[in-house]
């Protein structure tokens, strides 16, 4: 079997090869841009529409030929057409629409400007409210749900979770872990690819991504055949903000807070062909304080029960940085190139100070332990992108080549000093030291074009392959004192080398198609077949993994209803590969009462997805209403045992199912030109079950879960805003007990200044309640366990924004196409019940 070097430098040479092919077929005669554009003002005063819709409409056929939505200053461009005839359409919420005289595009005028386009307030329906547009939050397509993120000013100093607390159907915990629909086995992408860190550890990944810079949260529960199997509750796309404009600009972005701030920095520069962008975001977290309780009850072997109380205070401090280098290069109309390298690292401590253990048998103190826990979780990243497209003189029809290569070196230590009994001085310590690297090596081919002549029928086809390598290099140490010096212990189930190279190859198609008038069809089948080398290095521990097929069919049916309402269907298969959190054999124990160890024979998972939903619009608002059944099957999950020393043992078995019966309904409300209001209601019944007979070890679970949120939005005089946002997560049902629910809310108020270059505001967030409490629970037959997680986190902050230089509309709009890797399954480690959620 060829190594995974071996199998790398092979790809490396494939896409060199491939690309030498392709440029050489792309030196062809200059063909000309073409584009239409303008600026669109408000009649009377003159001032700038920003954001206003535009539409280019064929005469003959009346249909839509392609758009663009305006800047800030209200200017717009319009490209990816041909020659006919046109009219432009401008439409904004609180004016009239506005419609172009027909414009006729020859070989010989094919770059028209149309100047200024005036837009009048619509009198009747505001009656004389100023209107000061905004663009809607929330979007719904036909296959996503879309949260604009760009306009949402709660956000500064945020990040990606901080975002996605706000999207419908998504529910992020205080530890940034992510759930769709109650499903954590979720894939997220960045811009459409997926790198190293987000597969090693989600929650960490959307901690080191500023919310200044995300443009978009995208989610999409029905993925289709093209995307990866991986996933089983959905896809969420992160889209940060591009540049495709002319111009150099640099954008200071900074807050500063009583828990954290932050300072970004982004250029970017355009001329002509050739575009660069530049950033850099560094994030520190302080002053984060805590606490936790456990109250654990334990049945041993011999049928002792042993009642065990923890507590401890808790520290956090973090520091985070990302940092980007993207280039992109038109070679001509048809052909586009961009490259990018992105670089980010992560240093985070948590300390538990004075974590008490007291052990008592039929009322008696028979144990007292006082230790301190200071563990450490660091990580650097490196992701390079390539991206090669090729589009034709036939709308819609596209080839592109990309690749990505991603590698992720992660540290994952903690040091346990337990005192003496008089808890005067340190007695001994325990070290574990957890190094590892995630590597992933992909290429990607897609073609899409129309059949025939027809463009309500595409077809779409391509292949895929991943190289991926984790690696685990774990050791325990024990010392005596406070200055002793660590030794390594000899015992091969504490320290270790794991290797776990996997092998994705995929093929997939799917048809589109349009019918009936009103009704649109998306059906496809892919194909991924996957080998797996698993090997201890220092043991003789069989790890043979069979290797595996899946064939994992889609489809995507939508009915357009009258006035703009729509009715959908889906129905997905999906897969949940696990990845080195859930395999990783070392043992977490920086707990010893609690200690953690994955499974490297894990199988992947599997979930049959149906959905139906239905959108309508009533006064200029937007309603979504959506049902879906969810089945899942050698669902992973979590198997704690105590042991002969009164530990609770956590690993991970391919046991039981998953079933979840849900509804979730959203609302974009425009109140006037000055107020909007959004929300949503998410709700599911969960069934849970391990499938075992065994009395001691069976086990199940059913209960309703709800969560909440909501945003409102005013615009005030002389460019002030405010806005406000709440989120209220219900209790988690879970396998073996529940997890608590919480709530956070936040406000904001921003003015702009200098014609919207710059921002400055201030922030509160969770500024009536002191700290935040969640109450969790564990039951099996041998455990029964209460605990309480404390968190404060009142923040008062400001905000300062400031964009120097200037971008006009002179230049393509390009599709940008990228690697996307959804198919492996994120958590472990530190995951399971939340009653234990922080105490390691």
């Amino acid at each position: 079997m060829k190594t995974f070097y071996q199998k790398l430098f092979a790809l490396s040479f494939l896409i060199l090869f491939v690309n030498i092919d392709l440029f050489a077929q792309t030196v062809e005669v200059e063909t000309p841009v073409y584009k239409i554009s303008g600026k669109v003002m408000e009649s009377g005063s003159g001032e700038p529409v920003a954001y206003s819709a535009v539409s280019l409409i064929d005469v003959e056929s009346g249909k839509t030929i392609a758009g663009a939505v305006a800047d800030f200053d209200g200017e717009f461009i319009i490209t990816n057409f041909t020659n006919g005839k046109y009219v432009v359409q401008v439409s904004f919420m609180g004016f009239e629409p506005f419609s172009s005289p027909t414009i006729t595009v020859t070989d010989t005028n094919f770059d028209i400007n149309l100047g200024n386009l005036s837009l009048s307030t619509d009198a009747v329906a505001l009656q004389e409210v100023t209107v000061m547009g905004q663009r809607d939050l929330i979007e719904e397509k036909v296959d996503r749900t879309i949260y604009n993120a760009e306009n949402d000013r709660t956000l500064v100093g945020g990040d990606a979770a901080d975002v996605m607390r706000r999207v419908p159907m998504l529910s992020v915990d205080l530890d940034g872990n992510v759930s769709m629909r109650g499903s954590s086995n979720i894939l997220v992408l960045i811009n459409g690819k997926q790198s190293a860190i987000v597969a090693s550890n989600v929650s960490e990944a959307l901690k080191q991504i500023p919310a200044e810079e995300i443009k978009s949260i995208e989610v999409i529960t029905s993925p289709s055949a093209k995307y990866d199997a991986e996933g089983t509750g959905g896809v969420i796309n992160i889209v940060t903000k591009k540049n495709n404009l002319q111009g150099a600009t640099l954008n200071i972005n900074s807050s500063a807070g009583l828990r954290g701030s932050n300072l970004g920095l982004n250029a970017s520069l355009k001329r002509g062909k050739m575009g660069w962008t530049l950033g850099g975001f560094g994030r520190a977290g302080y002053n984060i304080l805590g606490s936790f309780e456990n109250n654990q009850m334990v049945t041993g072997a011999d049928g002792t029960v042993a009642n065990i109380f923890q507590s401890a205070d808790t520290r956090t401090n973090m520091m985070f940085g990302r940092y980007n280098f993207g280039w992109d290069y038109e070679i001509n109309k048809f052909n586009f190139m961009t490259a990018s390298v992105s670089f980010g690292l992560r240093n985070m401590q948590n300390r538990q100070d004075g974590l008490l253990t007291e052990t008592f048998i039929e009322e008696e103190l028979v144990n007292s332990l006082l230790r301190d826990v200071n563990t450490r979780n660091f990580s650097n990243n490196v992701d390079v992108n390539y991206n090669y497209t090729r589009t034709y003189e036939k709308p819609l029809k596209e080839f592109s080549i990309s690749g990505l290569y991603s590698q992720n070196n992660l540290t994952n230590d903690f040091v346990n000093s337990l005192y003496n009994g008089t808890f005067d001085d340190i007695l001994s310590r325990i070290k574990n030291n957890n190094l590892g690297r995630n590597q992933e090596f992909t290429i990607q081919l897609d073609y899409v074009t129309p059949i025939g002549d027809n463009k309500n029928q595409i077809l779409e086809y391509g292949a895929k392959n991943i190289l991926r390598r984790a690696e685990s290099d774990f050791a325990y140490f024990t010392a005596e004192g406070s200055d002793g010096e660590f030794e390594k212990v000899d015992d091969i189930n504490l320290s270790n080398e794991f290797s776990y190279d996997q092998n994705v190859t995929a093929a997939y198609a799917s048809y589109m198609t349009n019918f009936l008038k009103d009704y649109s069809f998306k059906g496809g089948l892919r194909y991924e077949y996957t080998t797996i080398n698993a090997d201890f290095r220092n043991s003789e521990i069989d790890a043979d993994i069979p290797s595996y097929g899946l064939l994992i069919p889609s489809v995507n049916l939508s009915r357009k209803l009258e006035k703009g309402n729509m009715i959908k269907a889906a129905y997905n298969r999906r897969v949940q590969r696990p990845f080195l959190n859930f395999l990783n054999p070392n043992i977490n124990a920086a707990n010893p009462q609690q200690i953690t160890q994955g499974n490297p024979l894990l199988d992947p998972e599997l979930t049959d997805n149906y959905e139906m939903s239905y959108s309508t619009y009533i006064k200029g608002s937007s309603l979504n209403f959506t049902t879906y059944f969810r089945n899942t099957t050698g669902s992973i999950q979590p198997v704690r045992t105590v042991t002969d020393n009164d530990v609770i043992y956590t690993t991970y078995e391919n046991i039981g199912f998953e079933r979840a019966y849900g509804f979730s309904v959203f609302s974009n409300i425009n109140v006037s030109g000055k107020f909007s209001l959004n929300g949503s209601v998410d709700g599911y019944y969960a069934d849970l079950t391990n499938g075992l007979d065994d009395p001691m070890f069976a086990a199940s679970n059913q209960g309703f879960v709800i969560s909440g949120r909501i945003f409102a939005n005013y615009s005030l005089p002389k460019n002030w805003q405010i806005q406000s946002f709440a989120f209220a997560r219900g209790r988690q049902v879970q396998l073996q007990g529940f997890a608590g629910g919480f709530g956070m809310y936040s406000l904001n108020l921003n003015k702009q200044f200098n014609e919207n270059r710059g921002s400055i505001g201030f922030g509160a967030e969770n500024f009536v309640t002191r700290e935040m409490v969640i109450r969790n629970e564990l039951n099996t037959p041998t455990i029964m366990q209460q605990g309480s997680n404390a968190m404060r986190n009142m923040n008062f902050k400001i905000n300062f924004n400031y964009r120097i230089g200037k971008l006009s509309m002179d230049g393509p709009r390009r599709r940008k196409r990228g690697v996307t890797n959804d198919d492996i399954k994120e958590g472990g480690g530190d995951s399971g019940s939340g009653a234990i959620m922080n105490n390691n």
